[in-house]
């Protein structure tokens, strides 16, 4: 199979949404203070045990205190809206959008998430908008979390996010007028190898999150997201083999449940033993490679194990490529086309590992994960993998580097094949992590 049929086959829809707009305030709902089970018996199979995460009690003292949380619709931002209203506190989630998350197709991707908070349409990338908006508040910012992240991860975007409206959310919170206590950043394990732009973007901030003393700050680094490691589940469900780079063992990880990461970031409030600190966390599980992440789906599915290997070195192909097309052609394009195929390299072969028990939290396993999606089916935001269709491809072709020759071809000729906006959401999907 050619590579630009993978790439048409695999462009699905890469949940962004850029536009700006003014800021106002609503609230949700009533605050649901029950804590829910992570899934009931009859959504699991095996061993697995029913869990409910720890309880938390809901103090007056929460109640005096405001929570403003920024990336409030991604994956992890709503697991901390709900965290926080949880506890009691006065949540606001800064949102691009608010109709969108009160239309029909909100209520698919988001539920309930938002029951309880104050949504606020904000542009975090105006820094004024900000600062005015905090300084209304009239119970007092207490915290700021900040769960940004470029959707992508380009240099111009994650310099854009990552760094600068993130840093607008701090320099809003030591604003005179707000003077917040707290800030927590949600980072990621793989800055401590920073060899991609978002990286970089990210230790930026750190630094001036660290060199600042307005603000105590504690900064969560965790391995991955269960959503990362399964986007192949439904390829499988489906008959395709479950894809695995080099042997399958070329990585290992530990990835967090995001209702759990949650809970570790909000106890960055109280406890003060994670005050100006970076944190690594993972999940309880222990080493898994991505082959025992495959026997994980399998098992939950119930269906024989089936995989498909593919080199490691199609990236390296796909990379090189790109790089010498930007460098001919100066096309920024070009270049973020390369460095997608980075990102997707530098997942295939780098450990998201923590084995230090200081940086393991939480009871959800990813058997537990998987136990369940099987049976209700994935999250929304899930990135569907095309890793799947490379399977298909590996089993037909098993010299696979000959793909990265039609990649080229692509790169060169894409108003002949696919639109730009869709070769960029193509590679997001193809590289997502």
């Amino acid at each position: 199979m050619r590579l630009s049929n993978l790439v048409l086959l695999s462009s699905f829809a890469f949940l962004q949404n850029t536009s700006a707009f003014p800021t106002s305030l609503r609230s949700v709902g009533a605050s649901n203070l029950v804590r829910k089970a992570y899934s009931s018996a009859s959504h699991l199979n095996g061993a697995a045990e029913l869990y409910f995460a720890d309880e938390i009690v809901k103090t007056s003292d929460n109640g005096q205190k405001s929570v403003v949380i920024a990336g409030a619709t991604g994956y992890i931002g709503r697991a901390v809206v709900e965290e926080s209203v949880k506890r009691g506190y006065n949540t606001y989630a800064l949102v691009r959008s608010i109709e969108k998350i009160e239309s029909e197709e909100g209520q698919r991707l988001y539920g309930d998430s938002f029951v309880g908070a104050n949504l606020i349409k904000m542009d975090v990338t105006d820094p004024e908008a900000l600062s005015d908006f905090m300084a209304s508040v009239n119970v007092p910012i207490d915290t700021i979390v900040s769960c940004l992240a470029s959707p992508v991860g380009t240099k111009k975007e994650a310099y854009a996010i990552d760094y600068q409206a993130t840093l607008n959310c701090l320099n809003a919170g030591r604003d005179d007028r707000v003077n917040a206590r707290h800030f927590i950043l949600l980072s990621a394990f793989c800055c401590r190898n920073p060899l991609l732009q978002l990286q970089q973007a990210k230790l930026k901030f750190e630094a001036e999150l660290a060199n600042q003393d307005d603000m105590t700050w504690s900064v969560v680094r965790p391995t991955a997201f269960f959503k990362s490691v399964s986007g192949q589940l439904e390829g499988i469900q489906q008959g395709n083999p479950y894809v695995l780079f080099g042997d399958g063992a070329v990585t290992q990880c530990n990835p967090i449940a995001e209702c759990e990461l949650a809970e570790y970031m909000l106890n960055c409030m109280t406890d003060e033993t994670k005050c100006n600190k970076i944190m690594n966390i993972g999940g309880p599980d222990e080493p898994l490679t991505n082959k025992m992440l495959g026997e994980m789906m399998f098992k939950a599915t119930g269906l024989e194990p089936r995989f498909a290997y593919a080199p490691t070195f199609i990236f390296d192909i796909i990379i090189r490529g790109f790089d010498d097309l930007a460098k001919v052609t100066k096309s920024e394009f070009m270049e973020d086309a390369a460095e997608y195929a980075r990102i997707g390299k530098y997942y295939a072969v780098e450990d998201m590992l923590t084995t230090d028990p200081d940086e393991k939290y939480g009871k959800i396993t990813m058997q537990d994960h998987y136990n369940k999606i099987a049976q209700q089916g994935q999250d929304p935001f899930t990135p569907i993998r095309a890793t799947a269709l490379i399977g298909k491809a590996v089993e037909a072709v098993p010299v696979i580097g000959a793909l990265g020759i039609p990649a080229t071809y692509i790169a060169t000729h894409p108003e002949g094949v696919i639109s730009q906006q869709s070769l960029q959401m193509a590679l997001s999907s193809l590289f997502s992590s």
